[in-house]
C-alpha cells in the first residue's frame, strides 16, 4: 500500500525540445506574448472535466500557484488514465511527496518512492524533461522502479511543474544544476542512504541536466541512465550564426518573453495515438513557445556537452529510439563513442519515437522498463560486491 505524506500542502508532457523551430525568422513573430499561457483547448477532450475543472485549467500559470491548484484538482484524473504506467502494481512502496526551501529562497517541490519492506538497491536520482514535471508520467515510472527495490527520487526544478519560479524561465542552466545538486546531495548524506550507489537518471533535457552535474561532481555518481538525452544539436538542426547571434541579443533584453517560434510536438514525441492524446492530461506541462532566454541557454549548454564528450567518465546507458525527431539518435551515439568510460552500453529500440517510456506500445515500455531495471540490477550487485 502506498503512503503518501505531504508538507504545508499547498492549493503536470510530453518534453518537447525547444530548440527545434530556431530556422523560423523572428521577424515573422506575433506581438501576442502576453497571452494566457493554458490555451482554452487544453480543456478540450478531457473526459469529465466540468466548467470548474475547465477554469483551473485554462487559467494563467506563469505562477506556482495556478499550477499547484490545476494539479490538486487533476491528480485523481490523472491516475486513473488507462495507460500501462498507471496499471503496475504498486504494494509495497511508500511514496512521499513535500516543498523544501532551498539556498535561494525558491521553494522545491520534490518526491521520493522507496520499497517499504527492503533495503533499497540504491538510490536513483532522476532529472526531468524540458517543460514537464515528476508528478504525472513520472509518478508510473518510479512506482515500477521502487517496485524493483530501488529507491527514487524526483524534483521539478524551479520555474518547472509545482517548484516557485516564473514557468519554465530558465535564467541560468548552470544555475539550474546547481540547484539539484544542492538537493540532491542533501538526501544522499542521509544515513540511511549514505552507503547505497548513486545514479543519475535524465530523460531528453534531463540527460543535458544529468551529464552537467556528472561534469561538475566527476567523482560523485556511480553511473547514470540516459533515455533520448539532449546531449548535443544534430548538425541539420543548428541555427545559422546569424540568428544565433540575433537570439542570443534579444535575450539580454527580453529573456522571458516567448519569441522562439514552436509547435506541438506530441506528435513527434509519441508513437501510440492512445497515448499520445493521454499527454493532455499533463496539465501543469508547459506547452506554450519557449521563452528567449531558455531557449538560448539549452543551445549553449548542449554545446558546451558536445565540446566536453570525452569528459563523460561514469558508466553509462544510454537508450533511444532509432524513429525519435526531437532529439536525434545520432547523438546518443556520438556520446557513446566519445565518453571516455569503458563501462558504457548504447540500445536504440528500433521504430521508436521520443518518449520510450510514456510514449510507445506497451510491449516496448515494458523492453524498455526491463532493460533499465537489469542494468541497475548488474551495476548495483558490482558495487555492493566491490564495498563488502
Amino acid at each position: 500500500m502506498i503512503k503518501s505524506t505531504v508538507h504545508h500542502r499547498p492549493p503536470e508532457l510530453y518534453r518537447c525540445h525547444p530548440l527545434n523551430e530556431f530556422r523560423a525568422s523572428v521577424q515573422q513573430r506575433k506581438r501576442n506574448n502576453r497571452r494566457k499561457v493554458i490555451r482554452v483547448s487544453r480543456s478540450m477532450g478531457l473526459p469529465g472535466v466540468d466548467r470548474e475543472l475547465k477554469k483551473i485549467l485554462n487559467a494563467n500559470m506563469d505562477e506556482v500557484g495556478a499550477r499547484r491548484r490545476a494539479r490538486e484538482a487533476f491528480k485523481d484524473i490523472q491516475l486513473g488514465i488507462d495507460h500501462i504506467l498507471f496499471k503496475t502494481p504498486c504494494d509495497g512502496v511508500k511514496m512521499e511527496e513535500s516543498y523544501e526551501k532551498n539556498s535561494k529562497g525558491l521553494e522545491i517541490f520534490c518526491k521520493s518512492w522507496l520499497p517499504e519492506a527492503s533495503t533499497p538497491k540504491a538510490a536513483l536520482f532522476y532529472c526531468h524533461g524540458y517543460g514537464d514535471t515528476c508528478s504525472f508520467f513520472f509518478e508510473g515510472i518510479a512506482r515500477k522502479l521502487a517496485s524493483s527495490g530501488y529507491a527514487v527520487f524526483a524534483m521539478d526544478y524551479p520555474g518547472f511543474g509545482l517548484s516557485e519560479g516564473l514557468h519554465c524561465f530558465i535564467p541560468s542552466f548552470d544555475g539550474l544544476v546547481d540547484d539539484v545538486i544542492e538537493h540532491y546531495s542533501k538526501i544522499k548524506e542521509n544515513p540511511e542512504f549514505r552507503s547505497l550507489p548513486s545514479f543519475l537518471f535524465g530523460q531528453s533535457m534531463g540527460g543535458a541536466v544529468a551529464l552537467k552535474i556528472h561534469l561538475k561532481q566527476p567523482k560523485a555518481w556511480d553511473g547514470a541512465i540516459l533515455v533520448a538525452p539532449m546531449c548535443k544539436i544534430a548538425d541539420d538542426m543548428v541555427p545559422p550564426k546569424l540568428l544565433t547571434n540575433l537570439l542570443i541579443g534579444l535575450s539580454n533584453v527580453l529573456p522571458k518573453h516567448k519569441l522562439v517560434p514552436n509547435k506541438d510536438l506530441a506528435e513527434a514525441a509519441f508513437r501510440d495515438l492512445k497515448k499520445r492524446e493521454q499527454t493532455a492530461y499533463n496539465v501543469i506541462a508547459y506547452k506554450d513557445k519557449p521563452r528567449l532566454q531558455s531557449a538560448v541557454e539549452l543551445l549553449r549548454t548542449t554545446q558546451e556537452i558536445e565540446r566536453r564528450l570525452k569528459e563523460v567518465s561514469l558508466p553509462l546507458f544510454i537508450l533511444h529510439g532509432k524513429a525519435d525527431t526531437v532529439t536525434d539518435p545520432s547523438v546518443s551515439k556520438a556520446l557513446y563513442e566519445n565518453a571516455s568510460c569503458s563501462d558504457k552500453k548504447l540500445k536504440l529500440y528500433e521504430d521508436a519515437y521520443h518518449a520510450l517510456l510514456e510514449g510507445e506500445p506497451d510491449e516496448v515500455i515494458t523492453e524498455v522498463f526491463n532493460d533499465i531495471i537489469s542494468w541497475l540490477d548488474e551495476h548495483s550487485l558490482k558495487h555492493n560486491q566491490l564495498s563488502s
